[in-house]
């Protein structure tokens, strides 16, 4: 297979973008280790993967930590906290709050279903008020003119 697609390469010579000349004499297996990871580096990754171990939060990201739950009372959050638990407090705030959301749709559909039935049990519709506004209109305008 890599034959052909070596031939491909002599043949079309020089119109072939620079990247792929530049691997023109690589063994595929050897490219393909290049690219991973050893894994010494991604051991050597501390706790702190954001690079910034000593982040000073805002007041409200200290209101974020509250409310996520990783602190009891504001002071027991430290001075310097990582930047990852910061985003995750804020992360959980999001989840927390879409549920609300959910919910607060959820009971505005409820709401509206049962106002609804309770319109019609009085016979009113859209359109039974359309008709009566539109002629109260008609009968304004008709007053109006002389």
């Amino acid at each position: 297979m890599w034959g052909r697609a070596d031939r491909a390469v002599r043949l079309l010579g020089r119109n072939i973008p620079s990247v792929l000349r530049m691997t023109e004499g690589v063994d595929p297996k050897i490219s393909r280790r290049l690219c991973t990871k050893p894994q010494q580096d991604l051991q050597s990754k501390g706790r702190f993967t954001s690079g910034v171990p000593g982040y000073k939060p805002t007041e409200w990201e200290r209101k974020f930590l509250l409310w996520a739950g990783h602190f009891k009372k504001p002071e027991d959050i430290p001075e310097t906290v990582s930047l990852d638990t910061v985003r995750a407090a804020k992360t959980t705030l999001r989840v927390k709050f879409s549920y609300v959301m959910i919910a607060l749709t959820i009971v505005g559909c409820i709401v509206m279903v049962i106002r609804g039935k309770e319109a019609m049990k009085r016979h009113e519709s859209l359109t039974k008020i359309n008709l009566e506004k539109k002629a109260r209109w008609k009968a304004e305008g008709a007053a109006a003119k002389p």
